[in-house]
């Protein structure tokens, strides 16, 4: 099946000519082709996105590395490097093993110095696992949530796939998309796509997706800063096989003296994972529903906290963490400035959170907009 079927707004009609026209505007793509250096026929960037639109994945499975150097302090209750939180992939160097069978049969292991986490899709049943505390929680899905990603601890990409589909899907006139020649990957021959923002406000210099040479499909996605020689983002396969794993590695069965959880309708809402009111964003209020501020690869989000979060935040670990950032102040109020490589945060003293991949000038010009 094609990667995108269950992504329509990543479809885009491609002329076999200079320009491509993308969904909503015009991305600017170069006509220069990628170099044959890697024993591949040269290939355009227009080429190349039709390449991984058009890409048909019947399985694979492999060894992927991530590496994060957000340039964040570490924060409370990620584990760390070597950790086996899922959690922890905010920061440092995380292997993982996947394996892929379709739409309905995924599985992620994150391999730790003391055990491992899993999340296993098979069909409508999802199981996540913790070897470090021996517990392993169970959720049946509905069929149209089984056709949707698993839920997990954190938006972090953990696939070259999941990388490259938030790449993609950012494809719009502030965008440029050019080659940049070939890579090996997995020892696989690759072409390399480049993206990067028009605008020089944001914080993201580039974006190198390596689309493997045969199978069209993402090998590696790396994101760099402004001014960075090395990825803040990396994720990528260093061994991957393409043929479709045995059924059995999607059958889990909890092991002798596990502490099973069945996540009902009720617990998961008390975890906070209950599936949204569709009629939520009607009934919102202009005063609490988040404000979107600019386009593309500069957009800010600003949003009021929800009520009692800021008494939460100030507690514990976590508060000493946000009292330790940088006090900030201006036309639109003060308070507390989180500056990492690729994105800024503010947190407001009345309640607001403004984020983008921006820097903190255009977050202070986003909360003082009306």
């Amino acid at each position: 099946m094609s990667i995108f079927s269950q992504r329509p707004a990543l479809r885009w009609a491609v002329p076999g000519v200079a320009a491509v026209t993308f969904v909503g505007g015009g991305a600017l793509v170069s006509t220069i082709s990628a170099n044959a250096d890697a024993g591949l026929p040269p290939r355009t960037a227009a080429q190349l996105l039709v390449d991984v639109q058009q890409a048909r994945l019947d399985g694979l499975s492999g060894t992927v590395v991530q590496r994060s150097d957000l340039g964040i302090p570490a924060l409370p209750g990620t584990g760390g490097q070597g950790s086996a939180d899922l959690a922890s992939m905010v920061s440092g160097t995380h292997t993982l093993r996947v394996w892929y069978a379709g739409p309905d049969k995924a599985r992620l292991a994150l391999l730790g110095e003391l055990g491992e986490s899993d999340v296993i899709l098979n069909g409508t049943d999802l199981w996540t696992w913790s070897s470090r505390d021996n517990t392993a929680t169970h959720r049946t899905l509905s069929k149209d949530a089984s056709a949707h990603k698993a839920p997990d601890a954190t938006d972090i990409p953990k696939t070259p796939q999941q990388a490259a589909d938030k790449a993609l899907a950012a494809l719009d006139p502030t965008t440029s998309v050019t080659t940049s020649g070939t890579a090996t990957v997995a020892g696989r021959s690759a072409y390399e796509l480049l993206l990067a923002p028009k605008d020089s406000r944001s914080l993201i210099s580039q974006v190198r997706i390596a689309v493997d040479g045969v199978k069209h499909v993402p090998l590696r996605v790396q994101v760099f800063a402004k001014g960075a020689a090395d990825p803040a983002f990396e994720v990528g396969f260093t061994a991957v096989d393409f043929s479709r794993p045995d059924a059995a590695q999607f059958a889990f069965n909890p092991p002798p003296g596990a502490k099973v959880t069945d996540a009902t309708a009720s617990t998961t809402e008390k975890m906070g994972m209950a599936q949204p009111n569709p009629d939520a964003a009607t009934k919102a209020t202009p005063a609490n529903r988040p404000k979107v501020v600019g386009t593309g690869w500069t957009t800010v989000v600003v949003a009021k906290a929800p009520a009692g979060s800021t008494a939460k935040l100030d507690q514990g670990q976590l508060g000493a963490l946000l009292k330790a950032l940088p006090k900030v102040s201006g036309s639109w109020g003060s308070g507390r400035l989180l500056a990492g490589k690729l994105f800024s945060v503010v947190l407001t003293d009345d309640g607001r959170v403004a984020a983008g991949a921006v820097t903190p000038q255009v977050l202070y010009a986003a909360l003082a907009a009306k």
